[in-house]
């Protein structure tokens, strides 16, 4: 009974430590920190490694795991390794995991394994089921628009998807404010669960802002959640005395580029830095905690290399208030407000 007991108040205290918001008006709930599997879990990462990620997270009350048909390198061991995990330490939990991929972006050769249409969508949730030894994924997204493809095929899929089971809610991912207003009505007609989108956002990258999609989500009841909220690791404070050989840049450079830090970049990142300080975060954690500061954002994706990642930046659901001075600040750093 001892022992019953003590799982029990770890149990209950993993899920005390974390913040879960509601995904729009749907009545699912995303932890206000998820994990992506973008990076760090391909053929090529150490499973032990990934593993542990995984553990902690878990322990830290992360419920959600993030994950592409095309994550790897190689495109699917992302899912592979997952799945893997899932077998070995999760099975048991489930039904207290919230587990997605997504299709849009390359897969396979030839003219079926890419972009948004129904061969394609239906096809490659099956084979990432297979790789994560799973039944259903609790929110399948199209990962990406596809203007040749007819949104209505595209949609009908999803729908599809998810009245066959196989997925619990439909999603998308880089969508811009006319493609998911479009992509919300096609939907609603079909009576499927969509609940969320995917989209790139931190401190410099306003793009949601700027092209209304943030503002739409809010009014139509949708959910976003965030990815690169700390710009590919630009927003810590990794590359202020150079670029480290296990940093992203050294490792990977597909994403982000030494050319990427320039000297303005650079200067930005080190006031935002000192900002941080005396909040008393890390810049990361600030960079984290601006993406939650209000409730448009459900949740914000992380990636990570090592586990001592996922604990420092779990720190920041604790400190996303800021003072109007610390907001026009950010915005004067970053070139858009003149005070």
């Amino acid at each position: 009974m001892a022992d019953i007991a003590n799982i029990y108040t770890a149990d209950k205290y993993r899920y005390e430590t974390m913040t879960y918001n509601r995904v729009g008006r749907s009545g699912l709930k995303f932890p206000a920190v998820s994990l992506g599997l973008w990076h760090n879990f391909g053929s090529r990462d150490n499973y032990d490694n990934m593993k542990e990620m995984c553990r902690i997270a878990f322990d830290c009350g992360i419920t959600q795991f993030d994950i592409a048909n095309n994550y790897g390198p190689v495109y699917g061991s992302a899912e592979t390794s997952f799945g893997r995990i899932l077998t070995e330490d999760f099975r048991p939990y489930r039904d207290e995991l919230v587990i997605t991929t997504k299709a849009g972006y390359d897969m396979w050769d030839g003219p079926y394994g890419d972009h948004g249409s129904r061969k394609y969508l239906i096809a490659s949730l099956d084979q990432s089921l297979k790789r994560l030894k799973l039944d259903y994924v609790d929110v399948f997204y199209h990962h990406r628009m596809d203007k040749e493809t007819p949104l209505e095929e595209t949609m009908t899929a999803l729908a599809d998807i998810v009245r066959s089971g196989k997925a619990l809610y439909a999603g998308v991912s880089n969508y811009d404010k006319e493609y998911t207003e479009k992509a919300a009505a096609l939907l609603k007609e079909q009576h499927c669960p969509f609940i969320v989108n995917q989209r790139r956002y931190s401190i410099f990258d306003r793009k949601i802002e700027d092209d209304g999609v943030k503002a739409y989500c809010k009014e139509a009841g949708l959910g976003i959640i965030a990815f690169s909220p700390l710009a590919q690791g630009m927003l810590s404070d990794k590359y202020l005395q150079g670029i480290p050989a296990d940093s992203r840049i050294a490792r990977d450079n597909r994403f982000l580029h030494e050319s990427d830090l320039t000297k303005t970049r650079l200067a930005q990142i080190e006031q935002l830095n000192n900002l941080a300080r005396k909040r008393g975060q890390t810049l990361a954690q600030m960079a984290l905690s601006w993406v939650l500061k209000d409730d448009e954002v459900c949740s914000v994706l992380i990636g990570a290399s090592k586990p001592s990642q996922i604990t420092e930046n779990i720190a920041a659901i604790h400190h996303t208030d800021f003072t109007q001075e610390e907001l026009n600040m950010i915005e004067k750093i970053c070139g858009r407000l003149d005070v």
